[in-house]
């Protein structure tokens, strides 16, 4: 299995907040970072890196000016962006306008996920949303994520994209029953959409994670790991999976994504054991098993180094107040 495909498998991302905001010049709404925010899906405390934000034109104009890029972007029905936590954005109808409210408060007023704001002029419709990732879908999330992605509605090879994109601009707007939980699981495919999309369109430009992926040596061996989770892998078996001496694999590895091969393998099994302890069908040791442990006893002490609780204490209070407690090799 290749590395994006199984973190599209293993993470868990649930959408929330959505809503429809139908703006009438002049307007303007603003997403401040959110560093003293609490924006939470039913009042759920996560941590600050739990969170992203999306929105899509589905009609008419505007402007969107983005933290860290100095000139304002045109954006035109079919544009849709994706925005780390922690990015300050503005939209509005001009890049004269004063933006008077922020998202959170446009959402809070939504009657029916519909929200109306400006002062009567130009119409322009928006889809805004919000995610939340459980924390067996955080690394290397946070890492594959940009602080901004923006997918320009003329953007080859986006279709499938556009097509979630209006689906769940149809659903919002028609409010049939199960429309909540239509629009929750399109906005999950259109975050993949979203992702894969940027993946595709500039692969140059990739950093960390992904650039990784992408590079011919430590690419085979982050798929090694990811097509064979349970095997017991060492520095020198995966740089010989990578045709590379072991001091030159495990210099590149660290280089590229910041942790050693064996610390990537042990925070990623743990990343699959969450996942399969979430689906409560399985025996501990059959758990410890699939992610490459012989014993529940080396797996339980695996799993609380990287995780921050046992098993049994993750699977009784979930991955609230579980943050990462830093990793450590397998030995």
């Amino acid at each position: 299995m290749d590395p994006i495909t199984d973190v599209f498998r293993t993470m868990h991302v649930t959408a929330f907040g959505l809503h429809r905001l139908e703006a009438t010049a002049p307007w303007g709404v603003k997403q401040e970072n959110e560093t003293e925010d609490k924006v939470t899906p039913s009042d759920k405390k996560m941590s600050p890196t739990d969170l992203a934000h999306f929105a899509m034109l589905s009609r008419g104009n505007c402007w969107l000016s983005v933290e860290g890029i100095p000139e304002p972007i045109p954006l035109t029905g079919g544009d849709c962006f994706l925005l780390a936590r922690g990015t300050s954005i503005v939209l509005r109808d001009s890049p004269r306008t004063r933006p008077r409210w922020s998202f959170r408060e446009i959402g809070a007023k939504a009657k029916s996920n519909v929200a109306h704001y400006g002062g009567g002029g130009a119409p322009t419709t928006i889809v805004c949303g919000s995610f939340s990732f459980d924390r067996a879908s955080l690394t290397p999330i946070t890492q594959l994520l940009p602080s901004f992605i923006l997918i320009k509605a003329d953007q080859k090879s986006t279709l499938a994209l556009h097509n979630a994109m209006q689906a769940l601009a149809s659903e919002m707007a028609e409010q049939a029953p199960g429309s909540e939980v239509v629009a929750s699981r399109l906005a999950q495919v259109l975050f993949i959409q979203v992702l894969r999309a940027q993946i595709a369109s500039e692969p140059e430009r990739n950093q960390g994670w992904l650039r990784a992926v992408f590079d011919p040596q430590i690419g085979t061996a982050l798929t090694a790991i990811h097509d064979r989770v349970n095997s017991p892998w060492t520095v020198e078996s995966l740089a010989e999976a990578a045709g590379m001496s072991r001091s030159a694999f495990a210099a590149r590895f660290k280089e590229l994504l910041g942790q050693t091969p064996l610390e990537y393998a042990t925070e990623w099994r743990m990343q699959k054991a969450m996942q399969l302890l979430q689906q409560r069908d399985k025996k501990l040791i059959d758990v410890a098993r699939l992610v490459g442990y012989e014993s529940d006893a080396a797996f339980s002490k695996a799993f609380k180094r990287v995780v921050g609780a046992n098993p049994g204490e993750y699977l009784k209070h979930g991955f609230e107040g579980h943050g990462h407690a830093g990793m450590a090799e397998d030995s």
